[in-house]
């Protein structure tokens, strides 16, 4: 699948919730963390498990951002809105690996009470301190659920008791902001860039989002839909994940045009589905569709 944008959606909206069925982000995650109050995270959880019920309408991986595992509300968040049609959970303020190996354990356990595929939720640990930072590719391996890394910039700043400075690319090419991706890269798996704030500035958002590119990082954060277009222009499919694309296409498009379902099978050694048809094609229609202008 694409990375090159992770779009947060506050759960406790249900315009915003409904409106993201047509958003073109890679990645629609809803969130129950810092966006909702504490007395409305019941009513954004029912939101979005409500949201579930009409998975098919949303265009993008449908991802959840859970609370902080430093609360008591993690657990509740996963048990009532994991189920079939969610493709992930975006986990806060990841400290180590051991968080990710108790997040990975109870999903499993949920797995089994909803009678889902085993290991079908994915997990993104969000690196948002210090010790996240030292710990990266020891928390990047530490699941074969964790599928990407994102960087939380303005929580790291705020642990380390740093000012945000725009436009410093003393700042920009920060160690915590360039080691996340090598050890990303070297765990086999992609890192998504942390967000930039100024909405109407986009030309400020290209200029930081092709910095993160030449960090080898796969994409970036947003926080408004006017910014998915901007930072995908950025983050164009890799030779390699053309190549990706283009045999799963081969391989399945036939069954999929024939409704036949053939469910999972190897490819290459891996297991590839439906959903990594959904995913080829769009890395292939979006490839056609750049030419094309």
């Amino acid at each position: 699948m694409l990375y090159r944008s992770l779009i947060f959606v506050p759960g406790n909206n249900k315009r915003f919730v409904e409106k993201a069925k047509a958003l073109q982000a890679d990645i629609v995650c809803f969130d129950l963390e810092d966006s909702v109050p504490l007395n409305e995270k019941n009513a954004a959880r029912k939101t979005i498990a409500d949201a579930l019920t009409w998975r098919t309408q949303y265009k993008s991986s449908f991802y959840l951002r859970i609370n902080s595992l430093d609360s008591d509300l993690w657990l509740l968040d996963l048990q009532e809105i994991i189920r079939n049609g969610i493709d992930g959970v975006v986990v806060p303020k990841v400290n180590d690996q051991v968080q990710i190996k108790n997040i990975d354990t109870q999903l499993s356990k949920i797995e089994d009470t909803k009678k889902m595929t085993k290991k079908s939720i994915k997990l993104i640990p969000s690196i948002e301190s210090a010790r996240g930072i030292v710990n990266a590719y020891s928390i990047a391996t530490s699941s074969q659920r964790v599928n990407a890394m994102v960087f939380g910039i303005f929580d790291y700043l705020y642990d380390m008791g740093l000012d945000y400075i725009e436009n410093d690319d003393m700042e920009k090419n920060m160690y915590a902001r360039a080691k996340l991706p090598v050890d990303a890269h070297a765990a086999g798996v992609e890192s998504i860039d942390g967000i930039w704030q100024k909405v109407d500035d986009t030309q400020g958002l290209i200029r930081d989002a092709t910095i993160a590119k030449r960090l080898g990082y796969s994409g970036k954060s947003v926080i408004h839909p006017t910014q998915i277009d901007p930072v995908h222009k950025v983050f164009v499919p890799t030779q390699s994940q053309i190549n990706w694309a283009t045999k799963v296409v081969e391989a399945l498009q036939q069954a999929m045009e024939k409704g036949q379902g053939l469910g999972a099978f190897k490819l290459e050694g891996k297991m590839i589905d439906a959903v990594h048809y959904k995913q080829a094609k769009a890395i292939l229609d979006y490839t056609e569709h750049s030419k094309s202008k």
